[in-house]
């Protein structure tokens, strides 16, 4: 069968050692030895000896999730073999986390993870309920986070001198050492829409980075369980 879908361009080539790799713009391969964890429903493809099996939050985590409605349905991954993911054909990204790193990351955009790496649920700081809750999921400890995002991100730097403002619908996530707060402003548009001409950003500060995504936030589909 002669095609130009069986093109190199397209071809999954054999993993050359364990752990996460981008494939294409739409999805990242991970070559399990071992246990990795991942988005449910993000697997669209695998081969080898593998076991995929419902992550647990426990009691903590499900009371957060209740209340954040942030959750991350998560399931692990187990044994030795190669596993596929994408979500919706967003645009994947990998990023490195070290030792002594914190990246905070809306629970949307995480895809898949190292098992070496921690992850936990925490309010954003000045955006608590009162504010409009806002949840964000925060890696910690070292290995590799697999992200997707609804176009290319914005990658933005934060300094002491100049904070930036972010739409809470567009924001991926942000470095360590960032404080957060909420910002209200006149909104023109939003006063032309017949809204009450009040915006609210998160607002960013210190020395670091923000992801922002170039759309604002879709409706979350419900998740299956």
């Amino acid at each position: 069968m002669k095609s130009d879908l069986f093109s190199s361009d397209h071809m999954v080539q054999p993993a050359v050692a364990p752990g996460m790799t981008v494939q294409n713009a739409k999805s990242i391969r991970y070559a399990v030895n071992g246990e990795m964890l991942a988005r449910q429903g993000a697997m669209v493809a695998y081969r080898g000896n593998l076991q995929f099996e419902r992550k647990g939050q426990g009691v903590g985590g499900m009371l957060k999730r209740a209340v954040t409605g942030e959750g991350l349905p998560l399931m692990a991954v187990r044994g030795q073999g190669e596993a596929w993911f994408a979500h919706e054909a967003q645009n994947c990204f990998i990023v490195d986390v070290e030792p002594g790193d914190v990246f905070t990351v809306n629970g949307r955009n995480v895809l898949c993870f190292d098992a070496s790496l921690s992850y936990d649920i925490k309010t954003v700081k000045g955006a608590g309920i009162t504010g409009g809750g806002l949840f964000n999921s925060v890696f910690t400890g070292q290995g590799r986070l697999g992200l997707m995002c609804e176009g290319n991100p914005l990658v933005i730097p934060v300094s002491q001198h100049q904070p930036v403002f972010v739409d809470t619908d567009a924001v991926v996530g942000w470095t360590a050492n960032l404080h957060t707060s909420l910002h209200r402003s006149q909104s023109i548009g939003s006063m032309l829409r017949g809204g009450s001409g009040e915006a609210v950003q998160l607002k960013l500060e210190g020395e670091g980075y923000v992801v922002v995504r170039p759309s604002e936030a879709t409706p979350q589909k419900p998740q299956q369980h």
